[in-house]
């Protein structure tokens, strides 16, 4: 954090100059072809927690669990929003946080949202830029539902992490204003979640600044790459234990294994009477 601290005042002003460059950028919808960036390649969740900040210890609570990027020490910035990554629930307990991540998507969004209802489930959804300036009524569906926003860039660029901190900046802040213009009606964007897990410090601290907080995961479903419906549900299962945030995706490509499963996966919540809920955005005394 003596990086994060040191660079504060700078920090201030090169946030605000990025935002007035992202707001002279056309981001258009084509820059997106997918978690793979066209490649057909899954992105690097799997190895997340290999990504981002290097390991530090951390007197938070909601950075000490497993998965989703490892963790780092952060304060709170004149937000009041923590740098460090989130994972634990605001519902506490054994509440178990729902997360979707690459859309929306106009064929898989509907059906992730038809299931959440079912089982009365609220989500947050890690949402790309353009795809959220394509497809804007799904954006306030989403909200309209109760669900909450996450930022996951404008490009899904998992190497952002090793470019310079002005391309981080508008990666994340054109991914939010293109999400808050879609949804309408001061809409905000809660969360912020690095492609692939690659947090840096520079990011964590860029999305703090604007009432973002970092978020990780704890259990990686592993559905992006389509490995039967048994597999997705059978990590769920086995992984909980690590912490209570789950990875899902409704978009970059054919999400039927998705649906099927977290359809499952809730029934199995609801059976073992673990409640659902949405991750902390401040650490537990409010600050």
């Amino acid at each position: 954090m003596a990086r994060a601290n040191g660079q504060g005042i700078r920090a201030g002003a090169a946030v605000v100059a990025a935002a007035a460059a992202v707001a002279g950028t056309v981001w258009g919808a084509s820059t997106f072809a997918g978690p793979g960036h066209g490649s057909g390649q899954r992105p690097a969740h799997a190895n997340a927690s290999r990504q981002g900040d290097a390991p530090a210890a951390s007197g938070t609570p909601d950075d000490g669990a497993k998965g989703g990027g490892a963790q780092g020490a952060g304060g709170a910035p004149p937000s009041g929003i923590p740098e460090g990554i989130a994972h634990a629930s605001e519902s506490g307990g054994n509440a178990v946080n729902i997360t979707i991540d690459d859309g929306p998507d106009p064929q898989w969004t509907p059906k992730v949202l038809t299931v959440l209802k079912k089982y009365d489930v609220k989500a947050t959804f890690c949402m790309i830029g353009p795809q959220a300036k394509a497809h804007p009524d799904l954006v306030k569906r989403v909200v309209a539902a109760g669900h909450r926003l996450c930022d996951h860039t404008t490009d899904h660029d998992t190497g952002m992490g090793k470019k310079p901190v002005g391309y981080q900046e508008q990666q994340i802040l054109g991914a939010k204003k293109m999400i808050e213009d879609a949804a309408g009606g001061g809409a905000e964007v809660e969360y912020y979640r690095a492609p692939g897990g690659a947090f840096t410090p520079d990011s964590r601290r860029i999305a703090a600044a604007n009432g973002m907080r970092p978020l990780g995961w704890n259990v990686d479903t592993k559905d992006f790459g389509k490995p039967g419906v048994a597999a997705i549900v059978k990590a769920v299962k086995s992984e909980i234990g690590n912490g209570p945030t789950v990875l899902f995706h409704d978009g970059g490509g054919n999400r039927a294994q998705t649906v099927e499963a977290l359809d499952q996966v809730l029934a199995w919540l609801k059976d073992q009477g673990r409640p659902t809920g949405f991750p902390v955005r401040t650490t537990p005394d409010g600050s």
